[in-house]
């Protein structure tokens, strides 16, 4: 086996995380799969690399001296990858995102494209995976969500910024529903309901809802999960489950959205960018253009609105 960029990469992300774990999860592979890829590294390189300490894993001398040069050659990849995207003025700009309400109406935007570059635009349903493919050159920029405390592990070389802070998710019915009569409903009154799961599972949705169901006394029934949008609407529709959403999801024929008292569910939508494909100047644009998609659905429910007014703190800057 020889040396590749991907294993100086995993080299580097179990230093910085400190254990398998935490770079298995940043990395997006689980953590049997990244010891044996170590395992293989070593047999390369002569030696270990890392022994476990009172802190976690620690690199060894060699370990040390394979980090040094390994930064090294990243680091050169990704001037490469920088001074190359800058003389393809042509190329198009690659934007990756999860299925966020906002995603329709920036698409919909004019002045994405500064200078007239082309946008291309691919639809994820895992975060990790998004991430990943940033971090690999896949995407120049991306736009996802977390949830609750949630954070996703950027890679090297990756700025971001937050553009919505807080949003408090809600609830999504029918409207034969019992409690659709409610305007706000507490958590503790869907302990019977049959729960669509949220699309994307490494966000920090389904920890964030299980621990919010625990505080309310109650294990959610996680039954379905399905990434296309209709067919998710038709079954809460039909009254066979509910699921959580986002405030600014658009109305849905026979269905209801209700907020939640207390708001124990909240999201947060960043945008993240390669800076060795994306200028601060067209970060900022694609910035701003996502802001005001995300602020043109405000108005969708009333709830949310109030909400809105009521919390300039998880407003977008736009200063």
């Amino acid at each position: 086996m020889q040396l590749e960029l991907r294993h100086l990469q995993a080299v580097c992300q179990i230093a910085d995380s400190g254990s398998l774990g935490g770079a298995a999860r940043r990395l997006g592979v689980s953590q049997p799969a990244l010891s044996a890829q170590l395992r293989r590294i070593e047999r390369v390189t002569g030696g270990e690399l890392f022994v476990r300490g009172r802190h976690g894993v620690e690199p060894t001398p060699l370990g040390r001296f394979v980090l040094t040069k390994a930064r090294r050659v990243l680091t050169e990849m990704e001037t490469l990858g920088a001074e190359t995207r800058a003389m393809a003025t042509d190329a198009p700009l690659r934007l990756g995102c999860i299925l966020l309400v906002l995603i329709d109406g920036l698409l919909t935007r004019t002045d994405l494209a500064p200078a007239g570059r082309e946008i291309t635009v691919d639809v994820e349903h895992s975060v990790t995976a998004l991430v990943r493919m940033l971090g690999a050159g896949r995407y120049d920029v991306i736009v996802y969500g977390e949830v609750n405390d949630h954070e996703v592990a950027l890679p090297r070389g990756i700025l971001a910024r937050t553009l919505v802070p807080k949003e408090p998710f809600c609830i999504r019915m029918s409207t034969r529903h019992p409690l659709a009569v409610h305007e706000v409903l507490d958590l503790a009154q869907l302990a019977d309901e049959q729960w669509m799961t949220l699309v994307e599972d490494d966000d920090g949705g389904p920890e964030a809802l299980v621990e919010a169901c625990a505080k309310a006394g109650f294990a959610p029934s996680l039954r379905y999960r399905i990434t296309d949008r209709k067919m998710r609407h038709d079954l809460v529709a039909a009254g066979r489950a509910i699921s959580l959403t986002q405030p600014t999801a658009p109305a849905v024929e026979g269905t209801v959205m209700r907020p939640l008292l207390g708001t124990p569910i909240t999201g947060r939508i960043r945008l993240a960018w390669n800076r060795a494909a994306v200028s601060a100047a067209q970060a900022d644009t694609l910035y701003r253009a996502a802001a005001a998609a995300y602020l043109a659905n405000v108005d969708n429910n009333a709830f949310h609105r109030a909400w809105w007014d009521a919390h300039p703190e998880a407003h977008p800057v736009l200063g």
